[in-house]
């Protein structure tokens, strides 16, 4: 898929999808959201990839959302509801896919580009990343879930200053404070991200898949619903071929299917 503003390539077992507009610093127009959104459906329905890298082409991420469009006609109140749901439906695709999805920062990564980043499992900057959540210096409040991720990252008292200053954060900061997971220089973020997600080529996705949708819960629901989602899960898993299989080479002393990972980071 090579659809100009939205980029598809495959790395072995990793989807890597490029914002690829340099010329706006990948700000996200009407089109390359829904190009964006089929970027994401295809990562997810395609079985032979097990991770997806989220980067943005020309040194820099993602600009946010692109505002120089004219404006629709219609009452501008419902227009900018259902636009942003609209974008919702698949950010939270993003959030939700059952893959380890990594996010690639170079340069800006500003307003809903911050965001986009933020909907990542894990996030790479390079030391010429810049983050930078502008939203109050043009009038609005975060968007595209900056509060629902933001806090989780930082802590509440900490995003509350980096969205209320609107000020820019660099690389060095952003791991400092727990934003990004890993700072690497400009030349190889890229080698960097994909050498990152080809560490899950042997897990089992479903199982990474549907802890990760458990652990996206973990705030907001109560430990017993956690309980139940925990034990539904662990049975769907002891009935899996690959359940069966990893257990016997287990118990055989057998190379393990998915010898997992050093430290991530």
């Amino acid at each position: 898929m090579n659809e100009g503003k939205i980029l598809f390539e495959k790395d072995g077992k990793t989807a890597v999808i490029t914002l690829n507009r340099p010329q706006r610093r990948n700000a996200l127009d009407d089109e390359a959201k829904q190009l964006l959104a089929a970027a994401i459906r295809r990562a997810r329905e395609d079985r032979a990839v097990s991770s997806v890298v989220l980067t943005g082409a020309g040194g820099h991420f993602c600009s946010g959302a692109d505002l120089a469009g004219g404006p629709e006609e219609g009452e501008m109140p419902f227009l900018v509801r259902d636009g942003l749901l609209s974008a919702h439906r698949w950010h939270a695709e993003l959030m939700d896919l059952e893959k380890p999805v990594i996010s690639a920062i170079d340069g800006f990564a500003v307003g809903a580009g911050l965001s986009l980043a933020l909907g990542a499992d894990f996030i790479i900057a390079s030391d010429k990343a810049r983050l930078l959540s502008n939203f109050p210096r043009i009038g609005f409040a975060p968007d595209l879930g900056l509060m629902y991720t933001l806090p989780r990252l930082v802590g509440l008292v900490r995003a509350k200053e980096i969205v209320f200053s609107a000020r820019e954060i660099l690389a060095d900061e952003a791991l400092r404070i727990g934003l990004v997971q890993a700072v690497v220089p400009a030349d190889r973020l890229r080698e960097t991200a994909v050498a990152f997600a080809r560490r899950f080529d042997d897990a089992p996705t479903h199982v990474l898949g549907m802890a990760k949708g458990i652990m996206n819960r973990t705030f907001e629901t109560d430990r017993h619903a956690m309980t139940q989602l925990e034990s539904a899960v662990q049975g769907l898993c002891a009935a899996s071929r690959y359940n069966t299989e990893a257990v016997r080479r287990f118990f055989a002393r057998e190379a393990p299917l998915y010898p997992g990972a050093d430290r991530l980071f």
